[in-house]
């Protein structure tokens, strides 16, 4: 995108506006993993050049560019927990305690991984997402932190987990296996 000399002159005059959009807006930076600061700082200025294109002159220009701005780091945030979490769990890789040394004597434990691993081939999108969600929370993860992995708020992956305990217990491979515990 092509600014023009005024255009410059906004967003020049309003650098400061996308490190106070990144204070005040995202949390946990430092936790994040994804992107460093000047990731998003980067991303912020994308959204300042967007506002000083876009801006009517109808109000307060720091309103508007303050809220491109978050929209953009927002949009780049989501896009990238998505793909970070589409990397980290595929099928292959879902943190199991089923395949733990200790899990690997008991044929409970292998048949239940039989189970599962053929319910989950065979599950809609929406349960397999249960089931990863009940991986999680097996291998430790509280239901805020699967919720991070997933992109989902904690209130989504516990009703996912729950629809996911329902779908297994109906399934015929887990009737033989009643007394096992889906978590």
């Amino acid at each position: 995108m092509k600014l023009d000399q005024e255009q410059q002159k906004k967003v020049e005059e309003n650098m400061g506006l996308v490190g106070k959009v990144i204070k005040d807006k995202v949390h946990g930076l430092d936790r994040n993993g994804i992107f460093t600061y000047e990731d998003l700082y980067q991303i912020g200025c994308i959204g300042l050049c967007k506002a000083a294109a876009t801006d009517r002159g109808n109000g307060s220009f720091s309103t508007y560019a303050y809220r491109l701005i978050w929209n953009e780091i927002c949009d780049a945030l989501i896009s990238g927990n998505r793909r970070q979490a589409h990397e980290i769990l595929t099928d292959e890789e879902l943190p199991c305690p089923l395949h733990s040394e200790e899990a690997s004597g008991s044929i409970d434990r292998l048949d239940l991984q039989s189970a599962l691993g053929h319910a989950f081939d065979n599950a809609p999108n929406g349960i397999k997402k249960g089931i990863r969600a009940l991986f999680l929370m097996e291998a430790g993860y509280s239901s805020s932190d699967a919720g991070q992995v997933l992109g989902l708020p904690a209130n989504s992956v516990r009703a996912l987990a729950s629809k996911a305990r329902a779908y297994l217990r109906a399934q015929p491979d887990f009737c033989a296996l009643r007394e096992v515990e889906l978590y």
